[in-house]
């Protein structure tokens, strides 16, 4: 990078304004960071493909406020047959207020994220590919593909699977790659849909992943197994869909139209670190692994609602020394956990006799409530626990949008602070009052005297001793003022 030095006045650069960096950018602005988002591409994305969010990105919707507006977009659905596509109803009683998918379509999330993101005050640059970065103990400088060189204090890589901000640090993006390829678009077809309804499921009895489900409008979403492993740049055609359809169902149903085509592998890649100095990974940028279950799009919001208040704790200078850190150490297991599930997932999805006996037998063990129950948690992510040390199985856990005085605990962390709920009316959170809100409400409806809500909602303490409060209050907000 030797083009001519751009004074710019930046906190962060964010690489990447899909949903995982436009989430970022709204996170870190709730603490007035500095934020410019660069997105390579010149427009968002044209094609119409529609996702699932999972019970825990609602549940985080929730907390910021963008539920509703969520929600006027989207179809909701049980939340159920979501492991391997086994049909399975929804478990019984979920421990949220938000028990349901929502269909939504991807371009809509990713439009509603970056607004919410400007509103806050993010800056977003289209048409801008990051080129180079070279870091130091003050900053990061980034070169842009025009020869323009900005310097911001963090720089996080948010660019996908085949992130440059990933390759341009050396992290090693070990895993597997793709050794089969699926089609996936969104079409119009030629037939009935009881003939439709019928042949599918016929063939997937035998053949996994392989649907046609109507969308509405006359638009299905379609999926079949590819020919082999293709360019992953090159869209497919509706030739190659016609070919597929007629290979594995012996008809093409007459699909015609198409809104978009594009194909997906079985690559399975998880970076070997999240941060380097001044530079951190989040999102596909930091793990890849088949979409089956869904848990992709989830899986990067999550990320940026784990990463957004501790790079903001850094960079306003209350932040303890260990805390950045702690984002690689409790979101690079759950990215392990996601890969793991989705292996799983489409080894049951093979038509070999090994694993379609594999599925029966998992099909009839997914009868037992406790079973089904864990599999959604896992895919949903309602089940994940971070590791804070001993103590209840509730500490490091989510806690769900329960009741309190105000209404609802949720409401109390759209501005993404930490929360103090105090049953008790002796806890106080005084030194930490820039950072950290208070709740005395005795009536909250939750089984413990008092604890301590990091501004991702998960439970940091459980107690009701001051002293030890303290400590905790520390350990992850800094010293008191």
């Amino acid at each position: 990078m030797h083009s001519q030095q751009v004074t710019t006045d930046l906190d962060v650069i964010i690489a990447g304004c899909g949903p995982t960096g436009a989430m970022l950018a709204a996170e870190l602005r709730l603490h007035d960071v500095r934020v410019l988002v660069l997105e390579k591409a010149t427009e968002p994305t044209s094609f119409v493909r529609v996702v699932g969010l999972h019970i825990r990105s609602l549940e985080l919707m929730a907390m910021r406020g963008l539920l509703d507006r969520v929600l006027r977009h989207g179809r909701r659905r049980p939340a159920a047959g979501f492991f391997a596509a086994i049909p399975k109803p929804a478990p019984r009683n979920l421990d949220s207020a938000y028990a349901y998918l929502l269909g939504i379509p991807q371009p809509v999330v990713e439009r509603l994220l970056a607004e919410h993101a400007i509103d806050l005050g993010a800056e977003v640059r289209r048409g801008c590919a990051v080129t180079g970065l070279e870091q130091d103990d003050a900053g990061v400088t980034v070169g842009l593909a025009g020869g323009e060189r900005l310097r911001s204090r963090y720089l996080v890589g948010c660019d996908g699977g085949r992130s440059t901000v990933r390759k341009l640090l050396g992290v090693g993006f070990p895993g597997e790659p793709s050794r089969t390829e699926t089609l996936m678009g969104e079409m119009e077809v030629g037939v009935p849909h009881e003939e439709i309804a019928a042949r599918v499921t016929e063939i997937r009895e035998t053949h996994r992943p392989f649907w046609l489900r109507p969308h509405g409008g006359g638009i299905y979403g379609v999926v079949v197994p590819a020919a082999g492993v293709g360019d992953r740049a090159e869209p497919p055609t509706l030739e190659d869909f016609r070919r597929q359809l007629r290979a594995v169902a012996g008809t093409d149903f007459g699909v015609h139209s198409p809104r978009w085509m594009s194909r997906f592998g079985d690559a399975t890649r998880l970076a070997e670190r999240y941060r380097v100095g001044r530079v951190l990974l989040a999102g596909d940028a930091a793990h890849i692994h088949p979409p089956i279950g869904g848990q992709g799009l989830n899986l990067g919001v999550q990320d940026a609602f784990n990463l957004g208040w501790k790079l903001a704790g850094q960079i306003r200078g209350w932040a303890p020394e260990p805390l950045l850190d702690t984002y690689q150490a409790e979101r690079r297991p759950v990215a392990e956990d996601v890969l793991d599930n989705t292996r799983a997932q489409m080894a049951l999805a093979s038509a070999e006799p090994g694993a379609q006996a594999m599925r029966r037998l998992l099909t009839e063990l997914m009868d037992f409530d406790e079973v089904n129950r864990h599999l959604i948690e896992k895919i949903t992510a309602i089940g994940v626990r971070y590791d804070f040390g001993e103590g209840p199985d509730l500490l490091g856990r989510r806690l769900r949008d329960i009741d309190v005085a105000q209404g609802r605990l949720y409401g109390l962390l759209r501005r993404g602070r930490g929360l103090l709920l105090d049953r008790t009316g002796r806890l106080t959170a005084g030194g930490w009052s820039d950072r950290v809100d208070h709740l005395a409400d005795p009536t909250a409806d939750v089984d413990v005297p008092g604890l301590l809500l990091r501004p991702d909602g998960h439970v940091a303490w459980i107690g009701d001793d001051q002293r030890h409060l303290d400590d905790h209050l520390s350990r992850w907000f800094g010293r008191p003022r």
